[in-house]
């Protein structure tokens, strides 16, 4: 990697950097691909991709810079997002992880990893290239299974000299996966199960499991939603779930459930309600559809710093994709808690 020129906060990030390419998303974003080396599980050559968000006429960056992380069966699309924390004064990066949306490579299984700590590498370098180039610490922001990536990536930051020296200063996590939802037995006798032939069969499918088209058809702007977003990055019915990937989710919300130190302190959004269902319906629309609201409540204490609960009523599973006036609802929860933030840092 090339070295970074830091830069004074109050301007706009150089546009020029041969680095940074055009994206998909328009002419106010450029992504960035960053070379990870031979994949560790054996399908080729892994890149991650990180994407940035500078408009011509950029307000000056007065707050921390936003480095956001997808979930499964995910990519950075919301533009939204970008543009409300551009609002706030906060430069905004997000990340495609390797083998995810426009990181993915032919021949690659999507979203697999054997271990998520394999992801540090990619976050390590995302939070180098956002501090270098912008001259602020970072807020981390992650939806869904990038919630549990972060919370643990984060752990180790704080065990390897302390997540707020490498200049993180606080975590939003939005429906973050911190336990497997269904029923009991998935974590009780399954889990040992997923463990043991994770390890010999890890890339057989788990038939079934991440089908159904509910959640996706209440996005999407062909079926009964309002977002626009490529189907081959993020399917309508998920993308499969492979057996090595669920075991290093399974052994991630372990670590997890054994209590970590992030080192920062975190908001934590998710819907008041679970509805589960093979099909749309508009029950799908305010409540989420993915995950179990009450085990990211019951496990949110194990963070290790000060944490902050924000149930959001009529939310989707992701809360920044949820109907109009709920989203904004969740904005303004997310920018009280910032302003708190602020005056949490000063000296």
């Amino acid at each position: 990697m090339t070295n970074e020129t830091s830069l004074d906060p109050a301007a706009p990030t150089a546009r020029t950097d041969e680095q940074w390419q055009s994206d998909v998303l328009g002419t106010d974003y450029q992504q960035r691909t960053l070379p990870l080396g031979p994949d560790p599980d054996g399908e080729g050559e892994v890149v991650a991709t990180l994407v940035r968000y500078l408009p011509e006429a950029a307000a000056p960056a007065t707050e921390p810079t936003v480095l956001y992380l997808h979930g499964f069966t995910d990519y950075f699309f919301q533009e939204h997002l970008a543009e409300h924390f551009a609002a706030r004064g906060h430069r905004f990066y997000a990340l495609d992880l390797r083998k995810c949306g426009r990181s993915r490579r032919a021949g690659q299984s999507a979203h697999y990893v054997s271990d998520l700590a394999l992801y540090d590498a990619e976050l390590n370098e995302a939070l180098r290239i956002a501090r270098a180039e912008t001259g602020t610490d970072v807020l981390v922001v992650a939806h869904s299974t990038g919630g549990l990536v972060a919370s643990l990536w984060l752990d180790r930051l704080e065990a390897a000299g302390g997540s707020a020296r490498a200049g993180v200063v606080g975590v939003v996590l939005n429906s973050p996966w911190f336990d497997l939802q269904g029923p009991s037995y998935y974590r009780t006798v399954g889990t040992p199960i997923i463990n043991a032939v994770g390890r010999l069969r890890a890339f057989a499918q788990i038939p079934g499991m991440g089908v159904s088209t509910a959640y996706g058809d209440s996005l999407h702007h062909t079926k009964a939603g309002e977002w626009d977003y490529n189907l081959d990055w993020k399917p309508l019915a998920g993308e499969p779930v492979r057996l090595g990937w669920l075991r290093a989710i399974r052994q991630g919300q372990a670590r997890l459930h054994q209590g970590l130190a992030i080192g920062v302190p975190a908001l934590i959004l998710r819907s008041r309600l679970t509805r589960f269902a093979r099909e749309h319906s508009p029950a799908v629309d305010v409540a989420d559809a993915v995950l179990d609201v009450k085990q990211i409540q019951r496990w949110a204490g194990c963070l290790g710093e000060r944490t902050t609960i924000v149930p959001i009523d009529g939310a989707r599973h992701d809360v920044f994709l949820s109907s109009e006036s709920v989203r904004a609802n969740a904005f303004a929860e997310t920018d009280n808690w910032l302003d708190w933030l602020a005056t949490y840092h000063k000296p």
